[in-house]
């Protein structure tokens, strides 16, 4: 992260700290590992080392949205004119496949199994089959 990205943002995670507690971690480095998160849509557990402990930077994560602190960086984006209008966000709930991507019904499994039965040696010949067969 920039040092002008991180002036932007830290206004805002100053905002919204406790004044009590302890003493407050590396803000910078727990965004960017929030941003890693994002980014690479990896589950919490994968977060690199470097980032810190993926409890903590969770943890924090999850004060800040409760702090509506996300919110408050949106709007603040959105009044700024920062993002380009023709920015745009897809998000896995607005994506559908057609209906037909699911398949017919039983289609697939059908023909997997008549696949292998064709496939596989027939277990038992009857007494007639032995006579054609030479």
């Amino acid at each position: 992260m920039s040092d002008e990205e991180w002036a932007f943002f830290e206004r805002f995670i100053l905002a919204v700290r406790a004044p009590n507690g302890r003493k407050p971690t590396n803000h910078r480095l727990v965004l960017d590992g929030i941003f890693w998160i994002a980014r690479t849509g990896a589950p919490w557990r994968d977060l690199p080392e470097e980032f810190g402990k993926w409890s903590s930077v969770y943890r924090q994560f999850r004060r800040w949205t409760l702090a509506g602190l996300w919110e408050d960086i949106m709007d603040a984006l959105n009044q700024s004119g920062a993002a380009p209008d023709a920015l745009q966000m897809v998000d896995s709930t607005v994506v559908r496949a057609h209906h037909q991507a699911a398949g017919a019904k039983g289609g697939l499994r059908d023909r997997v199994l008549a696949a292998q039965e064709v496939a596989s040696r027939p277990r038992s010949t009857s007494a007639s089959m032995q006579q054609a067969c030479p």
